[in-house]
C-alpha cells in the first residue's frame, strides 16, 4: 500500500470504523493516560502531605491559579482540535495545517502570560484566600515554580490535540503516561533529597511536576513529527491570521470561562472554608484529587468522542455522530457509578493516604460520601458539554458551568456555611449537578433540533 494509500485509510476511520470499535480505540488510550495522570495527582498529594498539613493546604489552595493555567492550554487545544478534525472531515488539509499552527502560537502566547503572573502575584492570591503566613511561604514555593515553567504543559496538550484531532490518540497515552510516571518517580526524590538530589521540601514537588510535563512535551512534539502524516507544520510560512486565532478562540474561550469559572468557584470555596479551620480546606483539595480518579477517564473518554463527533459532523454523517454520543454516556455513566460506591464505602481509606488527622476524618468523611451523590448525574453533564463543543456550540457548554458553579453551587456553599455546620456545606454538589444535568439536556435537544435532524433531510 502506498503513503498515499495509507493516509487516506487512517483520514477516513473516524467515518467509516464501526462507532462502538472506533469509540474504545480512540478513547481507551486517552482514558489509561488520564488514569495515570489522575495518580500523579493523588501521589503527588500524598507525598506534599508528608511535609506537613499546612503544606498540603497550600497545595489545595494552589489548584484554582494551577487549574485555570492548565484550563486556558486545554481551551485552546479545543478549539484547534475540533476545527482540525472537522477540516479533516471536509478533506481541507491546508485549513487543519493552518489551524493547528495557530494553536501553537496561540499556546506561546498562553504561557507567556502565566510567565508573567508568575513572576508577580503568587503571594498575593494565597493572602487574598485567607491563608496564614506559612501557608503562603509554601503556597509561593510551590505556585511560582509551577507558573514560570508552564511552557511545558503548554506544549504538551496542543501537540497531544494534534494526534487526538487525527486519530492518533494511542501516543498520547505515551506521552501523558510517561510524563506522570516521572513526576512520580521526581516527586519522594526531589521532596525529600533521596541518593544524589537535594531536599527540596513543596518546590521539589513543583519541579518534579513540570520534569514531568516538559518531557511528555518534547515526546509529543516527536510523535507528531514522525507518526502524525496527515499534518504537516511548517512554521517558516507561518503568519498569524485574525480570522483563524479567532475561529480557534470562539471555541475554546468558552472551555477557558468553564475553567475560569472552576477556578473562581474553588478559589470562594476556599475561603468560605477557611472560616471553619484550614483543615477543611485541606479536605476539599484532598477531595479534587480524589474525584479525578472517576473524572479523569470521563474526560479521557471525552478526547477520544470529541474528534469522531467534529469528524463525522464535517462529513454529514448524524446517525454516527448520536451513537458516539450515547455510548460515550453510557460508558460515562458507568465509570461514575463505580466511583460513587468505593467513596461511598471506604472514605476512611481515602484519606488515610494523605495522612489525615482525626479532626480531617471528622471533616473528610461526610464530605466524600455527600458530594459523591453528585456523580451518579455528572457523568452525562461532562459528556453533553464536550458534544456541544464539538459541534461548535461551546457557549452552552459555558453556560451550564455558569449555572452549576456560580449560580447554584457557590451560592449555596455560602448559605449553608452561615448554618456554622461544614457538613451542610457539601450539599451543594448533589443539588448543583440536578441543575447541570436538567441544562445540559434542554441544550441537547436544542442542537438535535437545529444541526442533526437538518442533516437527515
Amino acid at each position: 500500500m502506498s503513503k498515499e494509500q495509507t493516509i487516506t485509510t487512517e483520514e477516513n476511520k473516524m467515518g467509516v470504523m464501526p462507532v462502538n470499535r472506533l469509540l474504545v480505540t480512540m478513547a481507551l488510550p486517552m482514558m489509561i493516560s488520564m488514569l495515570v495522570q489522575a495518580l500523579y495527582n493523588v501521589v503527588d498529594s500524598i507525598f506534599v502531605s508528608r511535609i506537613s498539613e499546612d503544606a498540603l493546604t497550600a497545595v489545595s489552595m494552589a489548584f484554582p491559579m494551577q487549574n485555570l493555567l492548565i484550563g486556558l492550554a486545554t481551551g485552546i487545544a479545543v478549539g484547534m482540535n475540533a476545527l482540525v478534525s472537522k477540516a479533516l472531515g471536509e478533506k481541507k488539509t491546508d485549513t487543519a495545517n493552518r489551524m493547528a499552527m495557530h494553536g501553537v502560537f496561540l499556546a506561546v502566547c498562553g504561557y507567556l502570560l502565566f510567565l508573567i503572573l508568575g513572576l508577580t502575584i503568587t503571594r498575593v492570591f494565597f493572602v487574598a484566600q485567607g491563608a496564614s503566613e506559612e501557608i503562603t511561604q509554601y503556597g509561593h514555593d510551590y505556585l511560582s515554580i509551577i507558573m514560570c515553567v508552564s511552557f511545558g504543559v503548554y506544549i504538551e496538550v496542543i501537540y497531544e490535540r494534534l494526534l487526538q484531532s487525527t486519530g492518533k490518540t494511542i501516543y498520547t497515552m505515551f506521552t501523558q503516561g510517561i510524563g506522570a510516571i516521572i513526576n512520580i518517580i521526581m516527586d519522594p526524590m526531589l521532596i525529600f533529597g533521596i541518593g544524589i538530589f537535594p531536599k527540596m521540601g513543596i518546590k521539589g514537588a513543583a519541579a518534579a511536576t513540570v520534569i514531568g510535563q516538559i518531557v511528555a512535551a518534547i515526546l509529543a512534539v516527536i510523535f507528531n513529527a514522525k507518526e502524525n502524516d496527515e499534518l504537516h507544520l511548517d512554521f517558516r510560512k507561518f503568519k498569524p491570521e485574525l480570522k483563524a486565532i479567532g475561529n480557534i478562540l470562539f471555541i475554546g474561550i468558552p472551555s477557558v470561562v468553564m475553567v475560569a469559572i472552576g477556578s473562581v468557584m474553588t478559589f470562594c470555596v476556599n475561603k468560605i472554608l477557611v472560616v471553619f479551620s484550614s483543615t477543611a480546606v485541606a479536605v476539599f483539595g484532598v477531595y479534587f484529587k480524589l474525584q479525578s480518579f472517576a473524572f479523569m477517564p470521563v474526560f479521557g473518554m471525552n478526547n477520544g468522542m470529541i474528534p469522531i463527533i467534529a469528524y463525522n459532523y464535517g462529513a454529514q454523517k448524524p446517525d454516527r455522530i448520536m451513537k458516539t454520543l450515547k455510548l460515550s454516556m453510557f460508558y460515562a455513566t458507568c465509570i461514575m457509578v463505580i466511583a460513587f460506591i468505593i467513596f461511598q464505602t471506604l472514605p476512611g481509606q481515602l484519606l488515610g493516604l494523605f495522612s489525615a488527622s482525626d479532626e480531617m476524618l471528622a471533616i473528610g468523611i461526610p464530605a466524600l460520601r455527600t458530594i459523591s451523590f453528585s456523580f451518579l448525574l455528572a457523568g452525562v453533564s461532562v459528556i453533553c458539554s464536550s458534544f456541544f463543543q464539538a459541534m461548535g456550540n461551546s457557549v452552552y457548554s459555558m453556560v451550564i458551568s455558569i449555572m452549576r458553579q456560580l449560580v447554584c453551587l457557590l451560592p449555596l456553599a455560602y448559605l449553608f456555611a452561615q448554618t456554622g455546620d461544614v457538613t451542610k456545606v457539601w450539599l451543594s454538589w448533589p443539588i448543583a449537578e440536578i441543575v447541570s444535568l436538567l441544562c445540559g439536556l434542554y441544550f441537547l435537544n436544542r442542537v438535535n433540533k437545529k444541526q442533526i435532524k437538518p442533516m437527515r433531510q
